[in-house]
């Protein structure tokens, strides 16, 4: 039973310094809202470590963004990150890793659908902060700061769907070869 739990927070451990990772290579853009691949972390995290522990990551590597360890876009961090105008994209991560890791191992139709019913969770509150931080409305907000990476998130999905697919077989045909 010890073991487990340590490989659980070794496993939650290991997927926030990815997600961190992810989130510090980025391309900054005029609407303030940077290209990362964090959705493709968030994914692959959710995808992975399930809906509980997915969660339990992000939520980690927020809270670490939180007291100022600079693993948010750009390499900042701080409090205020979250709740400025890419916070609620942040906000967000926690209710699309859950989504995505309750899609895990289900069938492709369901997989699909709480893939994308995760990646609408992440742009809507996003978008909504946006609209409340910078004064614009909800229409102008989501063309602004969710239209523009929609295209981009869904493939980041769908890679980190087939690359979570790639890993839990190379690990299945490790413990049948062990």
């Amino acid at each position: 039973m010890k073991n487990k739990s340590v490989q659980n927070i070794t496993k939650i451990a290991m997927f926030a310094a990815i997600i961190a990772v992810c989130s510090i290579i980025s391309i900054p853009l005029p609407s303030g809202i940077p290209v990362t691949l964090q959705t493709f972390a968030i994914a692959l995290t959710g995808f992975l470590l399930g809906w509980k522990n997915g969660t339990i990551s992000v939520a980690v590597y927020l809270a670490i963004g939180a007291i100022g360890i600079p693993v948010f876009s750009g390499f900042t961090g701080g409090f205020a990150k979250l709740f400025g105008v890419t916070g609620g994209y942040l906000w967000g991560f926690l209710g699309m890793a859950a989504l995505c890791g309750i899609a895990a191992n289900k069938n492709k139709a369901l997989t699909i659908i709480l893939s994308i019913l995760g990646l609408a969770v992440c742009h809507g509150f996003g978008t909504l902060q946006f609209a409340f931080v910078s004064g614009s409305s909800p229409l102008e907000a989501f063309i602004i700061a969710s239209a523009p990476y929609l295209i981009k998130d869904v493939v980041s999905v769908v890679i980190a769907y087939v690359l979570a697919i790639a890993v839990q077989k190379a690990l299945q045909l490790r413990k049948v070869q062990n």
